[in-house]
């Protein structure tokens, strides 16, 4: 079957079509990389590339308790441990790079940290903070172009240190699911009118510069970006005027840079998001000419190769592998899957994240 065929990914070879997707799990202890960590992604280094859960590239993306950063020496030394650990079972290694920007509670930000965001644009809903439980999202700073500046050194400093000291394959930029670098594509969270905001063009500019800084530091082949077209999580808009031409432009511009791949979230089937108004993936796809990674929903082998057959090159497979850590294996053998515990998703400790 297709799936389980090698790939060849930049500079990488894939054992297989299979994706890990970035999934959030709450077990960086002072947003310290672990030795926990380190065993939870070996167990799941069957998958052709493991792209990580996101993390922060600075002190003011930190908007949940308990994930990791990628901004100090000791976290860098985590993930020196996990890339090592994922290595030694011949896996793939991608750290996501994920700016949360308005998406944050103050609490759950270290003591240096700032919320910060393309506009000062309270976003709705709540977060849970391991001190006062949930609260309310806070009114993010509206970033100045120095903010702007620092913050995209921020993700290449992050991208340097991960490739050339932690040893990792690669990094993901999370520009999806409403998050910083969303937060600027999107129309509801940025009403800037300068030249970071107004048309496509303008609001796609601080997600394009950042990519470039990125891969001007640690090359093309090690960089991909995962994005989220019709995405409503975080209190974007999920449809607008502009977003087919804000998305064939993006990756036209991606597909110029040359970077590694483009990851399309498809959030229509149990994450309740409303359809796609077009082939949106087609779409990106004709755009950028290059690999695309997609998936949703996808529990079973006819689900995967149903990606592949539809055209897309790697699929990627989130919950299921929470419980499924010999996912690959349960694959080829037709075995039935393990069921997560989701009361478990995002607490501290081994029950739940490396007991399946």
């Amino acid at each position: 079957m297709s799936i389980f065929q090698s790939y060849q990914l930049g500079n990488l070879k894939l054992n297989n079509k299979i994706v890990m997707a970035p999934m959030t799990r709450c077990r960086a202890i002072n947003n310290i990389p672990n030795d926990l960590m380190a065993t939870y992604y070996q167990q799941r280094a069957t998958a052709g590339l493991i792209i990580s859960e996101g993390t922060s590239p600075s002190v003011n993306g930190v908007g949940y308790a308990r994930i990791p950063g990628a901004y100090s020496p000791a976290q860098i030394e985590g993930w020196q441990k996990v890339a090592d650990a994922v290595h030694h079972n011949n896996g793939n290694f991608f750290v996501q790079l994920m700016h949360c920007g308005r998406i944050a509670a103050a609490e759950n930000l270290p003591e240096a940290g700032e919320v910060m965001a393309p506009s000062a644009v309270k976003a709705a809903g709540k977060m849970f903070t391991d001190t006062k439980g949930m609260v309310p999202h806070v009114t993010p700073k509206e970033m100045t172009l120095l903010d702007i500046e620092q913050t995209q050194q921020e993700y290449a400093n992050s991208a340097e240190d991960l490739v050339k000291r932690a040893g990792v394959d690669g990094v993901e930029l999370h520009a999806a699911n409403g998050y910083l670098l969303d937060q600027f594509l999107n129309p509801k969270s940025n009403i800037r009118d300068d030249d970071y905001g107004g048309d496509f063009k303008n609001r796609a500019r601080f997600v394009i510069e950042t990519v470039k800084r990125v891969v001007s530091t640690i090359g093309k082949d090690k960089v991909g970006i995962r994005i989220s077209p019709y995405g409503a999580m975080n209190d974007v808009a999920f449809e607008y005027e502009d977003l087919v031409d804000l998305y064939s432009y993006l990756s036209s511009e991606l597909r110029q840079i040359g970077i590694c791949y483009i990851h399309i979230v498809d959030h229509t089937g149990s994450m309740g998001a409303p359809d796609f108004k077009t082939d949106i993936k087609h779409t990106i796809k004709l755009n950028f000419q290059g690999t695309i990674i997609t998936g949703g929903d996808v529990n079973t082998v006819e689900q995967a190769e149903k990606i592949i057959a539809d055209g897309y090159d790697l699929v990627y497979i989130g919950r299921p592998f929470v419980s499924n850590p010999d996912l690959v294996q349960k694959f080829l053998d037709r075995d039935a899957l393990k069921a997560p515990n989701a009361d478990l998703f995002y607490t501290p400790g081994a029950k739940g994240y490396t007991d399946y």
